[in-house]
Formats: structure tokens, C-alpha cells, sequence
């Protein structure tokens, strides 16, 4: 027989009625995406080619930090800054200013890409990690092309002029979240307000974030702006309220303080209107499923991802999830053994259909116990 469970989940978000509008966003493309579940909350032409400027940045930071994750760069190893990478500080682009000849440590370069949108800085730690930054470049396509990124290419390290670093808003949203799993402990710098770098012949600069979202007080803790005159401006933001977070990209906005204000009217409007619910978190939540012959009654089961369900704010009250397996389940049981299927529905809808597996060995009982049992529930229907 089908055995299927109603579970009770407790709903830790506000229910409210109502569900407004998409929301009027003065932006030429954009998107909002809930960071855990990666539901799309609100789209405008998200696949639109665009240049994305000094998001570009975000896969700078991505690679370096990938590097440090698996210990092959540390952030005090130094570089030497070449005239290719001074002479970015001096044509009038964002800069860190750093100087000919001048041996920078990898977290000062990472702040000066990350908090002072140093084009300098870009070009000084691909050279120091790739020897060019033309092979540093091949280095985040081969990583765009992991994460799933399939309608970018990127040309260089900064997002300077080229028309062959182009990218869309749906690609920088994942490229966003990948940056944000991946890598919490270095993914901090992005909140980071101000950079003062102690630089050679001269005064300390100190320089401030252009993410005007971090200077509210809204739960922002990155990600990057970006500015093309072709392009106008843009910006990766995030906020996380408790334990939800929300990812907008934007591009095309018209000023510096539209950018800001649109996107804070675009995170809001996404946490107004919806929830989103952990229904599996991978080695964490188990779930009970009764055995027959087997030496303890029960088996534990697991999903093998994170399970995520966001939903608008009115169907959230139709959200059920149910078991569903062929049980009681017959011992021998092997761990990783497909043993039922998670369902998630939204009132008779089928939304979500996840594998359960085993999370555990599960033995059969000896023969004599194993008889007497299967005599007893011929006799009682007891199992």
C-alpha cells in the first residue's frame, strides 16, 4: 500500500492577504531572486545581453576567493604592481591608486576591487595569479560555465570598456549566489562601507563603497554597482532579514540614487509579498519511515539538497508537504537506498517531487524472529 504522512510545518513568517502588483521598476532589465529557493519573484527582460560594468568585479572576487578556499593563495601573498595595471589608475577609471613596482598583498587588492572599485587593482591580481589577464579571463568564463552562467562571457577583470564582457541580470543573479554560499567568511568585504589604503609617495586615500544600500539600515550587505556611459548604471544588491535573503541585479538605471531607490523598492516589494519556507536541509532534517522486519521500526530518511519552497504571500496558506512511499518498508535496507519521495504541493498542485533515501543501514531481523513476527500479523494484522 501507499503510506503517505501529512507533515506539519511551522510556519515561521507572517501570513498576510494580500498579494500587490508586480512592482513599476525604472530599470532596462531586471530581476529578484530568493536567494535559498532561487525562485524568480520579478522579472524585466532578465536574459537581455548587457555590459556589466563593475559587476564584473563579482567573478574577480569569485575566482581569487576560490583560490583561497582550496589554499593555493593566501591573503598574504604579495604581488608586484606592473605599468599595465598603474596606468589604470591614472586615465581616470575607479582606482585604488597603487604605484609601479609596489608589492601589494592580496587582501589589500581584494578591498581595493571590492570597496574601491580599483580597475588597477583588477588588473594587478590577475596578473599576479594568472600572468596576464587574458588568462586570468579564461579563468572566469571556466567558472561562469560551473555555476551555470550561460549567456556571459567575460574579456577582462574589471568590466571596462569591450564589447566581448557582456552578461545578463539573470546570470549575475546566480553568479550573486554563488558568491554568497560559497564563500560567507570572504564574502563579509562586501559590506565593508570604507577602504583606506596606505599607499607609496603619498597620503593614506580613503575611499568609500559606492553601494549606497549598505549606508541604510535595511539588512544590505552587498554586492556591487557598476557604471557604463553605453550602459548607464546598475547594481547586484542583496538584503537578508533573519534567516531570508533576497537578490536583486538592475541595469540601465539613471542615475546613481536610481539605482539605490529602485532597488530597495524591488527587495522590499519581494519580502512583502512572499516567504519562503525550509522544507529539507541536507544533513539536518530526517524524516521517519516505518520497516517491516527490520531491527529498529523505523529509517531515517534524507533528501540530497536543500529543499526550498518561496511562494506568494496568499498561497502560502494552501502549502502542504506530504511522504509518500511503499511501506512498512522491508529490512534489509542499504544507506543512499531510494526508499520514497518528498511532494511538495500547493493546494493540488504538484510543485515540488524529491527522492527520500536512506540515510542509514537498516538489518533484517533473525530467522526465528522474523517468523514469529510475520505469524503474529498474519494472525493480528500487527505489524
Amino acid at each position: 500500500m501507499n503510506k503517505i504522512i501529512f507533515l506539519t510545518l511551522i510556519l515561521s513568517l507572517t501570513i498576510k492577504s494580500a498579494f500587490s502588483a508586480d512592482p513599476l521598476i525604472k530599470a532596462k532589465t531586471a530581476i529578484l531572486m530568493d536567494h535559498d529557493s532561487e525562485k524568480i519573484l520579478f522579472e524585466h527582460e532578465p536574459d537581455m545581453q548587457i555590459y556589466p560594468a563593475s559587476m564584473t568585479k563579482i567573478m574577480t572576487a569569485i575566482v581569487v576567493f576560490d583560490l583561497l578556499k582550496k589554499e593555493k593563495l593566501s591573503m598574504n601573498d604579495k604581488f608586484i604592481v606592473s605599468e599595465n595595471a598603474w596606468r589604470f589608475s591614472q586615465s581616470g577609471y575607479s582606482s585604488m591608486f597603487i604605484m609601479v613596482n609596489d608589492e601589494v598583498s592580496v587582501e589589500d587588492l581584494l578591498r581595493g576591487i571590492i570597496v574601491a572599485s580599483g580597475n588597477d587593482a583588477c588588473i594587478a591580481i590577475a596578473e599576479g595569479i594568472a600572468g596576464s589577464e587574458e588568462n586570468f579571463a579564461e579563468m572566469m568564463n571556466e567558472k561562469a560555465e560551473e555555476i551555470g552562467m550561460t549567456n556571459s562571457n567575460f574579456d577582462n577583470s574589471s568590466g571596462i570598456n569591450s564589447p566581448d564582457n557582456y552578461s545578463t541580470v539573470r546570470d549575475i543573479a546566480l553568479m550573486s549566489k554563488h558568491l554568497i554560499k560559497n564563500y560567507p567568511n570572504y564574502y563579509k568585504m562586501f559590506a565593508e562601507k570604507e577602504f583606506t589604503w596606505d599607499r607609496t609617495g603619498g597620503d593614506p586615500i580613503t575611499q568609500g563603497n559606492r553601494n549606497g544600500l549598505l549606508y541604510k539600515n535595511l539588512g544590505a550587505d552587498g554586492i556591487k554597482t557598476g557604471y557604463l556611459a553605453v550602459e548607464k548604471y546598475s547594481l547586484a544588491s542583496t538584503i537578508k532579514r533573519e534567516t531570508r535573503r533576497l537578490i536583486s541585479v538592475g541595469s540601465g538605471f539613471e542615475s546613481k540614487q536610481s539605482r539605490t531607490a529602485q532597488s530597495i523598492k524591488l527587495l522590499g516589494w519581494g519580502f512583502r509579498n512572499t516567504d519562503t519556507y525550509e522544507v529539507s536541509k541536507l544533513g539536518k532534517t530526517y524524516f521517519e519511515l516505518e520497516t517491516w522486519l527490520g531491527k529498529n521500526k523505523t529509517v531515517k530518511a534524507e533528501t540530497k539538497e536543500d529543499i526550498y519552497i518561496t511562494l506568494s504571500k496568499k498561497d502560502s496558506r494552501n502549502f502542504k508537504v506530504i511522504l509518500d512511499y511503499s511501506g512498512p518498508i522491508k529490512a534489509p535496507i542499504k544507506k543512499n537506498q531510494e526508499i520514497g519521495k518528498l511532494k511538495v504541493f500547493n493546494k493540488d498542485e504538484l510543485i515540488r517531487d524529491v527522492p527520500l533515501y536512506a540515510s542509514e543501514d537498516l538489518k533484517k531481523i533473525n530467522f526465528f524472529k522474523s517468523f514469529f513476527t510475520s505469524l503474529n500479523y498474519m494472525i493480528w494484522g500487527d505489524v
